[in-house]
């Protein structure tokens, strides 16, 4: 596993909840990773470890490959990955991503 594989999984596997996203919850810089913190938000979500992935291209790529998943952002949940921000959407819409999230609380 290269050192940018194992950063990312020490992130994963430390936090409760996950966002590699483009940008920060306070200021996302895309559509998808604005909806993503949303859908996280509605579901009563405090705290969120975010990891913008443009401030590191390395991270940037990395997660593509750590996940084997081409897009950005991308939601962990107790160290397993959840999905992006269409995979959140249909969740939240069939009440599985309130459920997931609600036990964390």
């Amino acid at each position: 596993m290269s050192s940018v594989q194992e950063q990312i999984d020490q992130i994963v596997k430390n936090n409760d909840v996950v966002l590699f996203m483009k940008g920060s919850p306070q200021f996302p810089m895309c559509g998808f990773s604005g909806r993503a913190v949303q859908l996280l938000k509605s579901c009563g979500v405090s705290q969120i470890k975010a990891v913008d992935v443009l401030q590191d291209e390395g991270i940037r790529q990395g997660i593509k490959e750590y996940a084997n998943w081409p897009t950005i952002p991308q939601l962990y949940v107790k160290g397993e990955f959840v999905g992006g921000s269409d995979i959140m959407a249909e969740m939240a819409q069939s009440g599985e991503l309130q459920a997931l999230l609600g036990s964390l609380k």
